[in-house]
């Protein structure tokens, strides 16, 4: 059975960082391209970063230069460092897992083969 299981989430104010992790199980992890998207209430799931399993990325524009998505495929483990944190950063975050590159290249959830249950950020003025 696949899990992905998320961590790390908090209440930092405005300029703090977070770090999240998404520690996977039931997969074989290395195959597996790894994503992590947001979600406010009332709003579709947002794309944030994208990674393969070469480390190859790609990132919303609204978090450009702010985060970093990375992973070790050895622990089964994803990340993603967050800094320079805003408000509108606030949201329910999660991460996914797709056995193909299509939509989650382009951070689409459509695509999605399994997700976590989410940790939330919220974030300050």
């Amino acid at each position: 059975q696949v899990q992905l299981v998320e961590s790390g989430g908090g209440s930092v104010q405005a300029g703090g960082s977070l770090r999240l992790s998404c520690k996977a199980s039931g997969v074989t992890y290395q195959y597996y391209y790894m994503a992590w998207f947001r979600q406010t209430p009332g709003n579709e799931r947002e794309g944030v970063a994208f990674i393969d399993s070469d480390g190859a990325t790609n990132y919303a524009d609204s978090v450009k230069g702010r985060f970093t998505i990375s992973r070790d495929n050895a622990e089964y483990t994803l990340y993603l460092q967050m800094d320079n944190l805003k408000p509108e950063d606030t949201a329910m975050y999660y991460c996914g897992a797709a056995l193909e590159r299509g939509p989650i290249a382009t951070l689409d959830y459509r695509g999605i083969d399994y997700w976590g249950k989410g940790t939330q950020v919220t974030i300050s003025p």
